[in-house]
């Protein structure tokens, strides 16, 4: 019998009360909501297990839905996440709620110009107050001005500034259910932006940078800080147990390629191990025709480096909307999977950064010079003795036609 044949579909008539688990086993039987089953048990069976560190890529507008409470911040709580890549506007709109705001949901075919001359905004189905966006930013922006976030800092640091303060607001207006920002405070799950201009969030920053403020988010920092974690989660600090990296991608973007570039940064820029993610489980609407990053499949990752090509079984692409699968995947996690002990990477950013880099700057000693280092050099060098010396003014102007 063929190798292709997996099990035997064996239909029964669905009974009135069912449970979420014997739904996805017995009913999700074909086409997308088969992957969705093998999602399921893939992140049930392997990927939420002891040594593995899972790594959640999200874009999209989830927490406008209310997703970034209702369903991610139960995940990081039980252990299930142990770091994050998110859009900016993700995190912007997610403090709606730790702020105690209010967003309604609604339908797609409303009149946009009554919503305006209302002071209203419309996210597809979903609508909330003019005024929700203005107190948000009124509180982003006089929260900035703390002298804490005085200084350069990676989107890490920042998001975790930004959640101890929003768990604090939190606690004093009496929010029961607390958003994703301060429940990855809580639990030391670092959550980074790899595009931080491009949100409200950002907006308000640059805003600031007008009135003088010192604040500077540098996203450098973010790019050895992910190689770092996704680096180290080859030793799992567990005996006999050996350490992977699971990259769960809900939606595509710049957050998805900011999750999987931490292999070719590893491997390509720093010369260190070549091995490629575990695990590689996306949730997308995007086609792979058309060349874009958000609908590249694993199999196209594995030639960058970004998937380990022995474990293309374990990865998974099911084509659905996220807040279809999202909630289905995370009510079968948590039905079938203990609780898994909180890694807090946040508090180990140094140290995990720390081992990398003393293994670059050994691999470095290692390396023979390539043949394009001997030309760059050239290059550079010849351009600097070519470079012409102009006569110039005490501030920087140059004299023009010799004249002062």
């Amino acid at each position: 019998m063929s190798n292709v044949l997996s099990h035997k579909i064996a239909p029964a008539p669905m009974p009135a009360e069912i449970n979420v688990v014997d739904l996805i086993d017995g009913y999700f039987t074909a086409y997308n909501s088969a992957r969705l089953r093998e999602i399921c048990h893939l992140l049930s069976r392997e990927v939420m297990q002891a040594g593995v560190t899972v790594a959640v890529s999200l874009s999209g507008a989830m927490t406008p839905a209310g997703f970034g409470v209702s369903v991610l911040a139960p995940l990081i709580r039980n252990g299930f996440i142990d770091w994050m890549i998110s859009t900016g506007a993700n995190l912007y709109h997610d403090l709606h709620y730790g702020l105690g705001m209010d967003l309604y949901a609604s339908h797609p075919f409303v009149d946009d110009v009554k919503l305006r001359q209302e002071g209203r905004i419309r996210i597809y189905d979903i609508v909330f107050g003019y005024d929700v966006l203005l107190e948000t930013d009124a509180f982003i922006r006089e929260l900035l001005k703390a002298e804490p976030f005085q200084k350069r800092m990676g989107t890490a640091e920042f998001h975790y500034l930004l959640g101890k303060y929003i768990h604090a607001v939190e606690k004093q207006l009496g929010v029961k259910n607390p958003c994703l920002l301060s429940t990855a405070y809580e639990c030391g799950v670092p959550i980074y932006t790899s595009s931080p201009g491009d949100s409200s969030i950002g907006m308000n920053v640059a805003a600031l940078a007008l009135e003088g403020s010192q604040l500077a988010i540098d996203p450098m920092l973010d790019v050895n800080e992910t190689a770092a974690i996704a680096y180290a989660s080859r030793e799992s600090g567990i005996p006999d147990v050996e350490g992977k990296s699971a990259a769960v991608i809900i939606g595509g973007g710049s957050p998805k390629n900011f999750l999987l570039q931490t292999q070719p940064q590893i491997h390509e820029v720093l010369g260190l191990e070549e091995r490629g993610h575990d695990y590689f489980i996306q949730i997308t609407d995007a086609r792979p025709d058309t060349g874009g990053l958000s609908g590249a499949t694993p199999a196209e990752a594995v030639s960058w480096g970004k998937v380990d090509p022995e474990e293309l079984p374990s990865t998974i692409v099911c084509y659905t909307d996220s807040t279809i699968a999202l909630p289905i995947m995370t009510a079968y996690v948590m039905s079938q999977c203990a609780p898994r002990p909180l890694k807090r990477l946040y508090d180990r950013r140094e140290e995990l950064l720390d081992q990398m880099r003393m293994d670059y700057f050994a691999a470095k000693l290692r390396q023979p010079e390539q043949s394009t280092v001997s030309v760059a050099q050239t290059v550079t060098r010849e351009a600097i003795e070519r470079e012409p010396v102009i006569a110039t003014y005490p501030c920087g102007t140059p004299i023009r036609n010799g004249r002062k």
